[in-house]
């Protein structure tokens, strides 16, 4: 028998996706992937399906890049609510603990703010998507099932109070611009324990991911519409280029023979390496008609040798 054909259409490149509540992260891929009838995509970090905002979306070659999105920093909008607890840290969650917050102030909600900026430890929630011998702890968690969870080092740039309501069950809206690897949820929890009142997240929006912001994300039904009965091709004007998740990285033009040899995965000299990093550097690859290699390591003899390339030349 011949092989079963692939399904779906060769598609590179980055969508900035507005993601809606009440899907996951893996949802909205889904629906992107089928909207432009594409074979391969990955999202760059999941959202709870709570959580709304700026999911990126990898297409095909696009895929091998995402980890620069993963690692990069985020930035949240979010509601705090304090006098109460859930189970999941959030709002969709059982209650577990609630109580009269009324004495809690404005003045003293940003005092108990201050703890949490700069470098601090945080315990994952059992309800992230962080694996245990292969399990994700939110399946774990659904389960009954609690397995220690070691505390982790992130930093909090910025986390500033942008409105307080006070009552029984105050509520605030936060802004938090954070490392990689920051749970806004263990963000709330932490801060309403140290308050002495609980509190869980409301609301959550990604505002930006790395160099992408919200100003320029789409939604599905925004896809949808556009594409309408139309062909998948009509949505491509959407995509960002391949290289766009490393787009923080210095760019390196070299000429067609150079390039040549490192698609062969060999190392090439450029005298302009000295100029742009320097050992152990990664640097964007393009050739000099524009094309974008992919990624390369600069060595210690000065050289540029592909660390991850692009197989659409």
């Amino acid at each position: 028998m011949g092989r079963r054909p692939k399904w779906g259409r060769a598609v590179h490149g980055v969508l900035l996706l507005n993601k809606p509540a009440g899907i996951t992260a893996n949802d909205a891929l889904q629906k992107a992937k089928r909207l432009f009838f594409a074979n391969r995509a990955g999202h760059t970090g999941a959202l709870d399906p709570l959580a709304t905002g700026v999911l990126p979306i990898c297409f095909g070659e696009a895929t091998k890049f995402s980890q620069y999105l993963l690692d990069a920093d985020k930035r949240y909008r979010s509601t705090f609510c304090f006098g109460m607890a859930t189970d999941t840290g959030d709002a969709d969650g059982q209650v577990v603990a609630s109580t009269d917050a009324s004495g809690l102030t404005e003045e003293k909600l940003r005092d108990a703010m201050g703890a949490f900026r700069g470098r601090i430890q945080q315990v994952p929630s059992m309800y992230s998507a962080l694996k245990h011998k292969g399990q994700p702890l939110y399946k774990l968690a659904r389960q009954g099932l609690e397995v220690e969870r070691e505390a982790r080092t992130v930093d909090i740039f910025s986390f500033e109070l942008l409105g307080f309501t006070p009552g029984p069950q105050p509520r605030a809206e936060v802004e938090v611009h954070c490392s990689k690897g920051t749970y806004v949820r263990s963000l709330a929890e932490d801060l309403g324990r140290n308050l002495g009142v609980g509190a869980y997240v409301d609301q959550l929006h990604r505002s930006a991911c790395g160099p992408f912001d919200e100003a320029d994300a789409v939604t599905l039904d925004e896809l949808t519409e556009e594409r309408g009965e139309g062909r998948a091709e009509n949505l491509d004007h959407h995509l960002l280029p391949v290289d766009s998740p490393a787009s923080g990285l210095p760019k390196l033009t070299l000429p067609d023979d150079s390039g040549y040899y490192l698609r062969q995965g060999q190392p090439v000299m450029d005298l302009q390496v000295y100029r742009i990093g320097a050992e152990g550097d990664m640097v964007r690859l393009f050739l000099e008609s524009g094309d974008f290699l992919g990624v390369g390591e600069i060595t210690d003899d000065g050289r540029v040798a592909p660390r991850r390339l692009v197989s659409t030349l």
